[in-house]
């Protein structure tokens, strides 16, 4: 995704001598973070705290807190202050204690555990939110925006709405926030998400007949190349290492360490080899079963099929992507 700057108008219930203003973020927000990680260290590395771990969507990342001398377990539903507001989230971590030198910065405490009156709460913004993505939708057309809704999100205690939408470029949507902001008097926020983002909160399913990833288990997105189909022995086809967010997929991670380690104790394509036959060049390679063929210096007609471990590596070969590949799929390892 590109990383030019666009309008992002936050408005709040107009005071007596208070004006809205315009605020600028930009383009990438990547995740719908709650808390941002500010790692601190403390003179005494050996510092213990008491943490709980808490969630606040199905799929995402786990925020620490102080359980504030209560005990919690796995799936109870707590309130919370965050940067955000006041949010309610779920116990994916039960109390337990890190060393403090590891943690977020600051530790905020629980304010609470989730009652009934809480939950009645949860299952009425659940319900606006519906109500207002079809109104944010209305908005977009009448104003006749090139950008798509994807979803709606309010603070627990009403005091934010965020809205998500995708688009190609540059979008001014002051005019729609303003009429959304009439609409709720409660301070709005648009956030322009990028592809993998939107296959994450849609979800869907993947070319290997299951749900995605990103939106069953992945907090988080790791970084993934062009390189690393290229040492997988893969086809460079986009349609082959692609998924459904026209981006590469995901899974490409999940193996990556297992082949660093086969190419280190494998010859490469190109590598220069002795065999019991003779010395020659590594045409094929199969990292998972180390079958290497090798096209011979006395016999260059009659491929030799033999075991890695047969064979006395003299050059090592290199796997490289040339600059039209990487130029053709370049888009591909963009958020």
């Amino acid at each position: 995704m590109e990383n030019n700057e666009y309008f992002t108008e936050k408005i709040a219930p107009k005071k007596s001598d208070e004006n809205p203003k315009a605020d600028y973020t930009k383009k990438n927000s990547k995740r719908r973070d709650t808390e941002e990680p500010a790692f601190v260290p403390t003179s005494d590395e050996n510092a213990m705290v008491e943490i709980i771990g808490v969630r606040f969507k199905d799929v995402g990342k786990i925020y620490f807190f102080s359980p504030n001398g209560v005990d919690f377990k796995r799936g109870d539903k707590v309130i919370v202050e965050t940067t955000r507001g006041v949010e309610c989230g779920n116990v994916m971590l039960s109390n337990r204690e890190i060393h403090e030198n590891t943690l977020v910065s600051p530790l905020k405490k629980i304010i609470r555990k989730a009652d009934e009156k809480d939950i009645r709460q949860l299952e009425q913004n659940a319900k606006r939110e519906k109500e207002i993505m079809k109104t944010f939708s209305e908005k977009i057309h009448a104003h006749k925006l090139d950008m798509k809704p994807i979803d709606v999100d309010c603070t627990f205690d009403g005091s934010k709405i965020l809205f998500y939408f995708t688009s190609d470029g540059r979008v001014d949507f002051r005019e729609l926030v303003k009429d959304l902001a009439a609409i709720y008097r409660t301070r709005i926020e648009l956030r322009q998400i990028g592809v993998r983002d939107e296959a994450k909160m849609l979800g869907g399913l993947g070319i290997c007949g299951r749900p995605f990833c990103c939106a069953s288990f992945l907090g988080e997105f790791q970084p993934v190349s062009i390189k690393m189909a290229k040492e997988q022995s893969l086809s460079l086809n986009p349609t082959k290492i692609s998924g459904t967010c026209g981006r590469l997929m995901c899974c490409l991670k999940y193996e990556q360490d297992c082949y660093e380690d086969f190419l280190r104790n494998t010859p490469k394509v190109g590598a220069y080899v002795e065999t019991p036959d003779g010395r020659g060049v590594v045409q094929e390679v199969n990292l998972l079963t180390g079958i290497l063929t090798i096209k011979l210096d006395k016999k260059p007609d009659v491929p030799l099929v033999i075991n890695k471990d047969e064979v006395k590596l003299i050059k090592d070969g290199r796997i490289q992507v040339n600059r039209d590949e990487i130029k053709a799929l370049k888009k591909l390892e963009e958020n």
